[in-house]
């Protein structure tokens, strides 16, 4: 079985360890031959790349291994680019969500002003790298799980519209698991879904077992109409309150529409309200995890480089992120895997924008992915991903175009938000943080 290169952009990411040792727990179906990690920050992905290096040395000697800040030596010679960049990291990302609160709207990472701010930063970032890939490795694949997904995926739909490219989000993996959960499966991949929406905004419309056809809405239907994603573990012992929230608020989201199962996300649009309130200005979700995950994982990577050994490592695979692995394997050995992609409608969605990026169920081969029908969606849906694929659009328009009436039109297009005068204050305060990664507007 042929061994592939990889290059994992966004090598200081916290998450790149677990992906790492992901890679290694699935050798077996998708072998590796060399790991890459490529960063424009250099000593950010010094101090992960160097532990995952001590780590790969003892674990997976016969994988060849460096880091790097040089485009070149990073995409020549690979066969898979797996990129999570995160523009202007995340004291950006504390920008995005502190500033729309400070005028009573939402802040968070992919939705509203600050998922827009995120994606004026995310856009060039994105095809800076898809661009090295393709001078330099020209065969290659890249999968991009960069957020915010849904902007990323329509910019390069726009302006790289040739390029192998797929767009692909975790959330509805990690939600899928616990849909399996709630039906005493061991796994998703026990599950056949029915799924259309656009990223971070969508609803399954069918759940059934894998192996005898049997109906499983039901019973998840009575888990999310009493608990939503909650699993019977009471909120406070969730290690994060805020994915608590959002898991338990799920229960709301499902009251509007019985017959579908929501993705968390859209609390956030249909409850904006309720999400300012349960929100602390002070101290936000990227304040959680730069004393969260980012203190634990920076301080586990200089340990271990001290140490000289991974011994007593404290990493942990990112054992949902197997996803990405189902992707590469599907490209490299045509599996026809069923996965849900970002991707052109293109009528998959029979009453819905054919231009729109939308994400739905698809199969994934050696010659890319087939989409499969979804048919017509409900009016309710349909109004909802109507305004916000425009908002969507208006930001990549605001992007390509350097347009300050754009990104105002997109802010105030927004459901989270009720005010073209309060857009307008955010934008303006938006512009002033992100000096040093938007284009600059007019």
């Amino acid at each position: 079985m042929k061994a592939y290169s990889i290059v994992i952009a966004g090598g200081g990411s916290t998450f790149t360890p677990g992906i790492v040792l992901m890679l290694l727990e699935h050798m077996d179906r998708f072998p590796i031959r060399q790991i890459k990690m490529y960063d424009n920050d250099a000593q950010r992905q010094q101090t992960v790349a160097e532990a995952c290096g001590i780590y790969l040395k003892e674990h997976a000697p016969q994988i060849a291994f460096c880091y790097t800040t040089d485009p070149e030596t990073a995409f020549t010679d690979v066969d898979f680019v797996m990129a999570h960049i995160r523009v202007g990291k995340y004291a950006m990302r504390e920008k995005d969500e502190k500033i729309p609160l400070k005028y009573g709207v939402l802040g968070q990472e992919t939705c509203g002003p600050g998922g827009m701010a995120y994606g004026m930063r995310s856009i060039g970032g994105v095809l800076e790298i898809l661009d090295y890939m393709e001078k330099y490795s020209p065969e290659a694949w890249m999968l991009n799980y960069s957020n915010p997904a849904a902007i990323v995926a329509e910019a390069t739909r726009r302006l790289r519209p040739h390029s192998r490219i797929l767009n692909i989000c975790d959330m509805p993996v990690d939600l899928e698991e616990k849909m399996a959960r709630m039906c005493g499966l061991d796994s998703r991949k026990e599950m056949v879904v029915r799924y259309f929406g656009l990223n971070h905004f969508g609803w399954w419309t069918s759940i059934r077992r894998k192996s005898d056809g049997s109906d499983l809405m039901p019973q998840i239907r009575e888990h999310m109409k009493k608990n939503g994603y909650m699993d019977g573990i009471p909120p406070q012992e969730h290690a994060e309150t805020s994915w608590a929230e959002t898991f338990e608020m799920a229960r709301d989201v499902y009251a509007l529409d019985p017959d579908t199962i929501p993705n968390t996300y859209l609390k956030y649009y249909l409850y904006p309200d309720r999400a300012v309130r349960h929100s602390n200005p002070d101290y936000t979700r990227a304040n959680e995890v730069m004393d969260g995950r980012e203190k634990t994982v920076f301080s586990e990577c200089r340990r271990i480089i001290e140490a000289g050994s991974s011994a007593n490592c404290n990493f942990q695979a990112d054992a949902h992120a197997s996803y990405i692995v189902d992707l590469a394997e599907a490209l490299a050995h045509n599996t026809q895997q069923r996965m849900l992609l970002i991707v052109p409608n293109g009528g998959a969605i029979e009453n819905f924008d054919p231009d729109a990026m939308v994400e739905i169920p698809c199969l994934v081969g050696s010659n890319g992915y087939e989409k499969i029908c979804q048919g017509r969606i409900p009016t309710f849906q349909k109004g909802l991903m109507e305004q916000q694929v425009a908002v969507e659009k208006l930001v990549v328009d605001a992007w390509c175009e350097h347009s300050y009436q754009k990104l105002w039109q997109a802010m105030t297009l927004s459901k989270t938000v009720w005010s073209a005068d309060v857009a307008k204050q955010i934008l303006d305060d938006m512009i002033v943080a992100n000096k040093d990664y938007w284009p600059e507007l007019h």
